[in-house]
């Protein structure tokens, strides 16, 4: 499975990124395996996974909704855009729904703060949201059907 890989620690990140993109997320099971591979521990893998916001080590949703929580997007109703994305897809940050299609959550900043406040669905950036607008974001991103890289990664490796 990672035979691509050098046994050096310094491939940990790529190797992590690569199930991830096979996966979807990094499963229990991918940690022992890059563990023997790399010949290091299985506690340093998980400190690696835990430190970086990109590793999941849960199943993700076909569809990502990410909230920016930063100072300027808080300000100007993030948490309202938040709470509206909660209501919607009932579900709470971190959490993905009982279909499989959402996963919503939160960062510190994007970045972008002059859209603020902005959600990132499906790497689509949507600033300057009002409540009002997010149930058009989810039906748009309900109805599409190229969804992310990833997800296709993970679709054709079942």
């Amino acid at each position: 499975m990672f035979d691509e890989f050098s046994t050096e620690q310094k491939e940990l990140i790529h190797i992590l990124h690569q199930v991830q993109s096979d996966h979807g997320y990094i499963p229990p099971e991918a940690i022992g395996r890059i563990a023997r591979h790399l010949k290091i521990s299985e506690s340093d893998i998980y400190g690696v996974l835990t430190f970086y916001k990109a590793f999941s080590l849960e199943p993700r949703g076909k569809h990502i909704v990410t909230i920016c929580m930063g100072t300027a997007c808080h300000v100007r109703g993030a948490p309202r855009i938040l709470d509206e994305f909660s209501r919607q897809l009932k579900i709470e940050p971190g959490e993905t729904s009982e279909d499989g299609q959402f996963t919503l959550e939160t960062v510190n900043c994007v970045g972008a703060c002059a859209l603020g406040p902005i959600a990132i669905a499906d790497g689509e950036y949507h600033g300057q949201l009002k409540t009002s607008g997010i149930d058009k974001i989810i039906e748009t991103v309900s109805k599409n059907d190229d969804t992310t890289t990833i997800l296709r990664r993970r679709d054709s490796s079942e």
